[in-house]
Order: structure tokens, then sequence, then C-alpha cells
């Protein structure tokens, strides 16, 4: 595939330091939001089933959000004005949730922060990937200062809460969410619908002047191997659902230290970036079904060995397989929408894999850790390992499926030669 200069003046380097700056500042709400946003709300007096259907409520909901969204943003090839003003809407909600008390208030609050935040992430994946089809950039290089600044956001919150208590989680989340508002003016400038459609011909059958169309879409969807796709990597990612959601409440519970909780979360982050870091090179070497193999298995591992709370020492090590039952995984997902899907689908075959990895799976595994962590406890992974399960054996379909004459490019396209 050949490289194109779309924007005048704005090279790889360039273009790859503001994209991972902003995967830099959005991951500081995730670095809060995902270990202590539940324990907040625990705090504010939240059951269990409670907490469960604030969490999920959002994943169901981006079935509709993120892919209409993704949808018009593709479209009008406006990627970034659509992620500033998700990004001042976070801002928006979680400056109200600061200051609403019981459940039913605080829904509202909760289920626009984490739809705005979480329809930025494909958004966002959408101008990454296009600065590794048009400019050369890596795209692991760019994602890792997401991780990176996870882990700060997640280890420094451990101790402000340990100095402050539980009320500070809310605030760290409002200035996450100040910080990625600015880091989102700061995003490269559009290329706009004409660079995204103007690819080389082997990369897409629709010209310059070709308009994305819900034809092309339904195409994408019903193309098997692209569906087993999101399955077996959807399912995976919603295997980490109980840890999400219940992880740091049963930690705790057993005794374990906001600070140490802190850390669990940032080594498995770490793992994470080291995967991402070498991403490039693990590109080279496996394939993009290995990957999504690779990180089903380790996931049926990782969340078995949970669910009989094992030792501090082991939980840490456990904390590790990170890299592959998230890292691997997604991966897995963005590769091969990268090499597989018409350009111009990008945004909304991003969307759609989040729709299914953090939408229906996620929210259908969260509110089954929600019905059963009460009795089950740590338990309640051995639910995950299951629904990992499923992900290993969509993930071997695919393989199978790949040896067959599949062509996703051609449901891509709305069928004009």
């Amino acid at each position: 595939m050949g490289m194109m200069s779309s924007q005048p003046g704005v090279g790889p380097l360039n273009y790859g330091m503001r994209v991972g700056g902003f995967f830099g500042a959005l991951f500081l709400i995730y670095g809060v939001h995902l270990p202590f946003l539940p324990l907040w709300f625990e705090w504010r007096g939240l059951t269990a089933a409670e907490i469960s259907i604030l969490v999920a409520l959002p994943y169901f909901l981006r079935v509709a959000v993120s892919p209409t969204a993704a949808f018009f943003a593709d479209r009008s090839g406006r990627h970034r004005l659509f992620i500033i003003a998700l990004a001042l809407l976070t801002v928006a909600m979680s400056a109200l949730l600061s200051q609403l008390h019981g459940f039913y208030a605080m829904l509202v609050a909760a289920v626009g922060l984490s739809l705005a935040m979480t329809t930025i992430m494909p958004l966002t994946e959408v101008i990454a990937v296009s600065g590794v089809r048009h400019y050369g950039c890596d795209y692991g290089r760019m994602r890792l200062w997401g991780s990176l600044t996870f882990i700060v956001a997640s280890s420094v919150s451990a101790w402000l809460i340990g100095q402050y208590g539980i009320a500070i989680v809310i605030w760290l989340v409002l200035a996450g969410c100040v910080v990625t508002a600015g880091a989102a003016v700061l995003l490269p400038p559009d290329a706009g619908r004409n660079a995204f459609a103007q690819v080389d011909k082997d990369s897409a059958r629709g010209g310059p002047d070709s308009m994305l169309d819900l034809a092309a879409v339904f195409g994408l969807i019903r193309t098997p191997v692209f569906f087993l796709v999101l399955i077996a990597c959807g399912t995976v990612q919603a295997a980490h659902a109980t840890y999400y959601a219940f992880g740091s409440i049963h930690w705790s519970r057993l005794g374990i230290s906001a600070e140490a909780i802190g850390l669990l979360w940032a080594v498995g982050v770490l793992a994470e970036v080291a995967l991402f870091a070498w991403s490039g090179a693990v590109y080279r070497r496996v394939s993009a079904v290995a990957l999504m193999l690779v990180g089903a298995l380790a996931s049926v591992v990782r969340w078995g060995a949970m669910a009989f709370d094992p030792g501090i020492g082991v939980l840490f090590v456990l904390q590790l397989t990170h890299a592959l039952t998230f890292g691997a995984s997604h991966l897995a997902a963005i590769r091969y929408i990268s090499e597989s899907v018409d350009v111009r689908l990008s945004g909304t075959a991003q969307a759609l894999y989040a729709t299914i990895a953090m939408g229906v799976a996620m929210g259908a595994a969260t509110l089954l850790s929600g019905t059963y962590f009460p009795e089950m406890a740590g338990r309640t992974y051995l639910l995950m390992a299951g629904v990992a399960g499923i992900g290993l054996a969509a993930g071997i379909a695919v393989q199978w499926l790949q040896r067959q004459p599949v062509s996703m490019r051609e449901p891509g396209t709305g069928g004009e030669g």
C-alpha cells in the first residue's frame, strides 16, 4: 500500500506525537474511571446490582450510539470535530455527576459520561489507523501512550485516595476530562472525506468521490469472517467484566489496600505497554488470527485462576497476562480491520468492534457479574472464563474460514465496481 501525505506540514513524527498525546490524555480518565469509580459508587451508597446497571447500561446503549456517531463522522470526514464535541461532553457529565446523589439521579450523568468517553475511542482509532495508512506511523507506539498514562493515573489516584479518601475520585475523573478536551483540539487536522476515500486501488474500489452508504455497512456486517472476528475479540474483551466492575471492590474486601490495588492495575497495563511498544515486531511475526487465539487462551487461564482468590504475589503474575487478554486481542482486531476493511468503512468497522467488545458482550457480562457477585464473590470469574471460551471457539472458526476464498472488501464497497 502506498503512503501519501494528505495534510501539508504534517509528517509521521508530528502526526504520531499528536495522536499519541491524545491517547495519553484520554486514558487519564480511564485510569481513574475503571479501577475506582465503582468504589466511589459504593461509597455513595449504591448496591452491587445498582453499580452493575450503571456500568452495564452504557455498553448496551453503545450498540446504537457508537456506530451512528462513527457513520456520520466517516461520512463527513471530520473525526476530530466529533471527538472535540464528545470530550467537552465528558467534562459536562463528570461535573454534573459530582453534584448528584441517589441511583436514578446519578444514572443519567454516569451513563452520559461513559457513552461520551467510549465513543471517543473508536473515532480516535480511525485517526490513528489513518496515520498508519497515510504516513507509515506505528499504531502500537501511538497507543502505548494511553497505556502509560493509565498506569500513572491509576497509581497516583490510589495514593491520593489513601491520603484524602474515596471522595476525591470524581474530581480526578473531571480533571482527566478537562485535559482530554484540551488535547482533542491538538489532534491532527482532518484529512477530509476525499483523503479517506482516495487510497490505492488495492485498498478500496471507490474513487476519490466515492460516498459511504448504508448498503456498504450492512454488507460488511454480513461478512462471515468479519462477524466472527467481532465475536472472538468481543467476548475475550467482555470476559474482563467482573474485573472492571468488581475487581477493586473484591480486592478491597479481601483486605488489599488502595495503593496495592492501584499497583495491580498498573502492572497489568504495564505489560500491555510492553506489547504495544513491540507491536511492529509482533505484527511481522504473528498473524491477526494467531494473536486472537493467544489472547482467548490466556483469558481462559487468567480468569479461571482469579476465581480462587490467589495470594498477592500470584495476583501480580496473573496481571501480567493482561498483555494477552486485552492487548493481543485488541491488536488482533485493529490489525484485521486495517488490513481487511475498505478504508471508507474504517470508522464504522472500529465502532462495530467497540460496540461488540465494549457494548453488547461487555454489557451482558457485566450484568451477569452483578447478578452473581453478591453470592459468588471471586468465583464469578469462573463465568468469565466461560465467556472467554466462547471467544476461543470463534477464533478457531475464523482460522478455519480464512482458508476459504473470502473477500472482505467486496461487501464494504456497496457493490459498485
